[in-house]
């Protein structure tokens, strides 16, 4: 059975930093494009950041470049996200996923994206 399973989410002021993990079992993802979106009340999901199967391409969205940053490890089947300088309006749910192949066309679409995880919240207080 296959899992994306996040850790690290939590409260923290405006300006703080956390570190989002999220560990895939049941299958390597080390040749699949991964990425974090986000979801707070009321909104859609939304694209965050992606990073291709080798972690040398990511891509963020405009409202958390230089501030969010996407890593990898292969050989530890784990994707982090970095987020540093938080605002209030980033607070959500962040959700892990992953595609089901190394394609990096539409990475920010939600649709192009296969495996979930359960999310985790991240609650930033001004």
């Amino acid at each position: 059975q296959v899992q994306l399973v996040e850790s690290g989410g939590g409260l923290v002021q405006a300006g703080g930093s956390l570190r989002l993990s999220c560990a895939a079992s049941g299958r390597t993802f080390d040749s699949n494009t991964m990425a974090w979106f986000r979801q707070a009340p009321g909104k859609e999901r939304e694209f965050v950041a992606a990073v291709n199967w080798s972690g040398r391409v990511t891509y963020y969205a405009d409202s958390v470049k230089g501030r969010f940053t996407i890593s990898r490890d292969n050989a530890q089947n784990t994707v982090y996200l970095q987020m540093n300088s938080l605002k209030p309006e980033d607070t959500a749910v962040y959700y892990c996923t992953a595609r089901g192949d190394r394609a990096w066309f539409d990475y920010s679409s939600l649709n192009r994206y296969v495996y979930w995880g359960q999310g985790t919240q991240v609650t930033v207080s001004s």
